[in-house]
């Protein structure tokens, strides 16, 4: 079961102790890996990214990781998205030409500085998309999951979406969220439908924190279901 996402924790277990795992809490590529990382290593530091901090709904993902694996940290911070979003303004979120852009590696080498720890483990599939596909089709480590060079590595690289849900499944792992649309996300699309009518419905509360930090978000759900009728 996934056995060759095994064999790639093992080859990186095999090196060191301890890891950060980009953890989005209620993904199921993350719900994955941390089971899968957890019984190699003694030291897990899971970095949660968030758009809008503090919101209900991935509470409970965080409670059930954190009881469930007693090697894990956990830390949050902005996600790299977010900086470019305030820089131009999106969705109404307060904007500030001058404010500084980061990618994704700028986050892991930050996380990197706080804490000690080097190698870092991402949910990265080749079917997630042409350039997912590219990027670990180049690493020549034989399993296309190991970036030695970067100190990145991704065991979910050859599997794809049914496999991973089925992993999950047969542990009985916390089933990912599901925000409609088809498919499971971690939430961090704000201007996306489905998942801002999952929280009207279930978390109003969080959906009130969409609309503060980002104000045009406030008509998306409206427009979207006025177009449905339309069409009618």
């Amino acid at each position: 079961m996934l056995e060759r996402a095994n064999e790639i924790i093992r080859d990186i277990a095999a090196e060191t102790d301890s890891i950060i795992l980009m953890h989005s809490l209620s993904g199921k590529d993350s719900i994955a890996l941390l089971d899968l990382c957890a019984p190699h290593f003694k030291r897990i530091v899971c970095v949660y990214m968030y758009v809008v901090p503090d919101l209900d709904h991935v509470k409970p993902y965080h409670a059930y990781a954190a009881s469930k694996y007693p090697n894990t940290e956990w830390a949050q911070v902005p996600h790299y998205g977010l900086y470019s979003w305030i820089k131009y303004g999106y969705m109404g979120v307060e904007k500030n030409p001058k404010q500084r852009l980061w990618k994704l590696a700028d986050i892991i080498d930050k996380v990197r500085e706080r804490t000690g720890v080097e190698w870092c483990c991402l949910g990265f599939k080749q079917t997630d998309s042409l350039n997912r596909l590219l990027m670990l089709r180049s690493y020549k480590d034989g399993k296309e999951s190991i970036c030695r060079a970067g100190k990145k590595f991704y065991p979910l690289s050859t599997y794809n979406n049914k496999e991973v849900l089925e992993y999950i499944s047969r542990q009985n792992l916390k089933t990912p969220e599901n925000y409609g649309g088809g498919g499971q996300s971690c939430g961090c699309d704000v201007s996306d439908y489905n998942y801002l009518k999952f929280l009207q419905q279930h978390y109003p509360a969080d959906l009130e924190k969409i609309y503060t930090k980002f104000p045009r978000t406030r008509f998306i759900i409206q427009e979207h279901e006025q177009k449905e009728h339309s069409r009618q």
